[in-house]
């Protein structure tokens, strides 16, 4: 089986980059799913060493790239507020890259869902000053053990410092360093606690993992999420944004806008036909993902940790 080297620029759950080469040999796609208590270990540890980038955006906006998902990060005279908290062994280099951004401290923290490579760094950040402000599910995933079935990993509750204290059903707008926040609920969609940050007078928008920038995505149907949801989220982001947004994905190269995401989106679409087609002619889960009905878009999405196969595979599930 091919062998496939991890790009820091893609799916961010690795943490990979900079540990890459020491990692010759590294599990393919499928053997690390298989050993995925393994591979969720590694993806902490990698996160120590790998460096953080700053791309600096407008509007006092930049993006962090580096830990988990895409950190986004407004400063002023309010302090700095934070979209997601990426993995606590990141600290260092994390903390390194905000003292880059200006001396004002973190004084907000917004998580764009429960996954730990979103707010595993929230207690550190917490304890460093931050409110934390997320959807009211991602408190309760983050204040209990969650499991997810395709990862084998059970996920222990964080630390009370780590868990939102701010929380929302629906809608936040948020008034800070002279910019309007808008935190909106998409309902169920890559999990049942995302939400998206809108920058409004930047016009940045950060839609966390309901989008992957050219790698297909993973989908946590354990807790709530579905490929139909995925895409009404993308259907939702696409009715908000214009092509002067700038888009911050959860993952893939952190800079991105309208263009890239219709492309995502039209991708998601293609694929879920393709395979309820094959579902509704009987095909068993093996015989469809034997059938490659990803296959006009592998060149594109298919290169990375989510591959081919355990897309269809995900996919399958929600038709």
């Amino acid at each position: 089986m091919e062998r496939r080297t991890l790009s820091r620029r893609g799916f961010c759950l690795c943490c990979i980059g900079a540990a890459q080469a020491g990692l010759a040999g590294w599990l393919t796609p499928r053997e690390a799913y298989a050993e995925a208590r393994g591979l969720v270990s590694l993806i902490k540890d990698s996160a120590a060493v790998t460096p953080i980038v700053t791309h600096r955006l407008r509007g006092d906006v930049s993006v962090l790239e580096g830990s988990g998902g895409n950190i986004a990060v407004l400063t002023g005279s309010d302090g700095k507020v934070l979209v997601d908290a990426g993995i606590r062994l990141s600290q260092t280099n994390i903390r390194k890259a905000l003292a880059d951004l200006g001396a004002d401290p973190v004084t907000h923290l917004i998580n764009t869902h429960w996954h730990f490579d979103h707010a595993d760094g929230n207690e550190w950040l917490h304890a460093a000053g931050a409110k934390i402000i997320a959807h009211e599910n991602t408190r309760k995933r983050l204040s209990q053990v969650q499991r997810v079935e395709d990862w084998d990993y059970n996920f222990l509750p964080l630390g009370a410092g780590g868990i939102p204290d701010d929380v929302f059903s629906s809608d936040r707008t948020l008034k800070l360093n002279g910019a309007t926040l808008n935190c909106k609920y998409y309902g169920p969609a890559h999990t049942d606690s995302d939400i998206s940050v809108h920058f409004a007078e930047a016009d940045i928008m950060h839609v966390g993992d309901t989008f992957w920038n050219g790698v297909y995505p993973f989908i946590d149907y354990s807790t709530g999420g579905s490929i139909d949801g995925t895409i009404a989220a993308c259907d939702a982001n696409l009715a908000v944004v214009t092509d002067n947004t700038i888009i911050i994905p959860g993952h893939g190269q952190p800079v991105s806008n309208k263009s890239e995401l219709q492309e995502f989106r039209d991708m998601l679409v293609a694929v879920r036909e393709n395979v309820a087609a094959l579902k509704t002619q009987g095909r068993s889960r093996d015989e469809i993902v034997a059938a490659k009905p990803t296959a006009a878009f592998d060149g594109k999405f298919g290169s990375f940790v989510i591959d081919p196969d355990f897309f269809t595979r995900l996919v399958f599930e929600g038709v």
